[in-house]
């Protein structure tokens, strides 16, 4: 199956706080972490939603990708 696209303005609005869904970009992947306590209100630590992460997890996080692996793809990040 093939995922839906998403431009990086139609991520931002998935913020925790314009939409009811939470979600974050990894890799060109976006992730669904609506269902997350940890990102209750768009926000993990230092990390905000709506964004691709990437940049800053490949950086800081003392996490891998395999973080991701218990969140549901919902698209690829384009543009």
């Amino acid at each position: 199956m093939e995922l839906p696209e998403y431009k990086r303005s139609q991520l931002a609005l998935r913020n925790g706080q314009d939409m009811e869904e939470i979600w974050v970009a990894y890799e060109g992947k976006i992730y669904d972490v609506t269902e997350s306590r940890l990102w209750r209100n768009g926000r993990h630590y230092e990390h905000w939603a709506g964004q691709d992460l990437t940049e800053e997890l490949n950086e800081k996080a003392p996490h891998t990708r395999s973080v991701f692996e218990r969140f549901e793809c919902v698209g690829m990040l384009v543009g």
